[in-house]
């Protein structure tokens, strides 16, 4: 499975409750990312989370549309994360949606992963791409 890692800028944008579930007391956010390497994309989305009493507990779920280039290839595809922060130790899980593929990018399937150092975004992306 080939796998290419590069850096990516996110810009987080807060947004009000849904009307209605102001209670439920949920973080809210849309996602503007710019990846760059042999993945050279923008991307779209929105983020929900919720934090807890317990300092450092925590979980966010957050789907995005990345455009552009995958070593070439151009088109778009959808990433779905899913983040749990137990006590300050993180797992995060970030896929490629079925069939979400577009262009030459129909088939793709993968997952990425994610690492904040010293405020640098790194992905690395393992996927597949039919011939």
């Amino acid at each position: 499975m080939p796998q290419i890692t590069g850096n990516f800028e996110v810009k987080l944008t807060p947004q009000p409750a849904a009307e209605g579930i102001e209670p439920a007391n949920l973080g809210r956010l849309t996602l503007d990312k710019r990846f760059s390497g042999d993945l050279s994309a923008h991307s779209l989305g929105e983020m929900l989370s919720a934090g807890t009493e317990v300092k450092g507990s925590a979980g966010y779920v957050a789907i995005e549309r990345v455009t552009g280039t995958l070593c070439g290839k151009s088109g778009s595809f959808v990433l779905m994360h899913t983040g749990v922060m137990h006590r300050g130790q993180p797992q995060l899980q970030v896929q490629v949606v079925p069939d979400s593929g577009t262009d030459a990018l129909q088939g793709l399937t993968g997952t990425m992963g994610i690492q904040i150092t010293n405020g640098q975004h790194l992905y690395t992306f393992e996927f597949t791409l039919p011939q």
